[in-house]
């Protein structure tokens, strides 16, 4: 997601008005398969987002509408589910709130990453990010390493400078689970469950705007017991 998300494409207005909070959590069975999750909460912003909604543009450019949104989450629920290593993907919204999340099964990381570069390549009508050789996720069996999808630290480093507030009240949360314990991580910053089978990393969106590297983890697990 980023994870690529194709909520930061379709609200990518919304973050230049809200608080906003992501949570990206990723669950990596010993076989490589696993599940997704990703949540974007702008539920403490609900009165500038509706306010955001109720003009034709902002800044130049065209401000979506719920009708329009609900069709291209649609689009791309239906994209993604005909991808190859993809099963299982549902998406709830919330206008009310303003939650939105999104989840799916997938065959391998790299199946992952593949299908949603493609799907979100359909919505941007932009076949380069398909055929991007960038890697947010890179598994060999026992150690995964994991950054922040380049399409989700673009949409946030291109956030006005006059948004910082809104930023620091903001917070990307990654969060990676296995199925054995977790012998040793790179980034020190991060937060080893009590089963040691899990990993939490928080940060504020305005460092991860100043510094996309803060997610960055190298996770080595332990030896699957025969």
């Amino acid at each position: 997601m980023k994870k690529i998300s194709i909520f930061l494409i379709l609200l990518v207005g919304f973050l230049n008005t809200s608080c906003i909070e992501i949570i990206d959590d990723l669950l990596i069975h010993d076989d490589g398969s696993g599940i997704l999750k990703y949540t974007i909460n702008l539920s403490s912003s609900k009165v500038k987002v509706n306010s955001y909604l109720a003009l034709d543009s902002v800044q130049g450019q065209r401000v979506p509408k719920i009708p329009e949104i609900k069709e291209k989450v649609a689009t791309f629920k239906k994209h993604l589910s005909a991808q190859k290593g993809i099963s299982n993907v549902v998406i709830e919204e919330n206008y009310t709130d303003f939650i939105f999340k999104f989840s799916c099964s997938f065959s391998s990381p790299q199946a992952l990453q593949t299908a949603i570069q493609a799907s979100i390549a359909h919505m941007a009508k932009d076949q380069t990010i398909a055929e991007s050789s960038s890697k947010w996720l890179i598994w060999d069996g026992s150690t995964l390493t994991r950054s922040i999808p380049e399409i989700t630290s673009k949409k946030v480093k291109e956030m006005d400078k006059k948004d910082e507030d809104l930023l620091k009240q903001g917070s990307y949360t990654s969060i990676t689970r296995f199925d054995r314990t977790i012998e040793k991580f790179d980034n020190q910053n991060a937060k080893l469950s009590k089963s040691q089978m899990a990993l939490m990393l928080k940060v504020d969106t305005y460092s991860l705007k100043e510094n996309e590297n803060l997610i960055e983890n190298r996770i080595f697990l332990s030896k699957i017991k025969n």
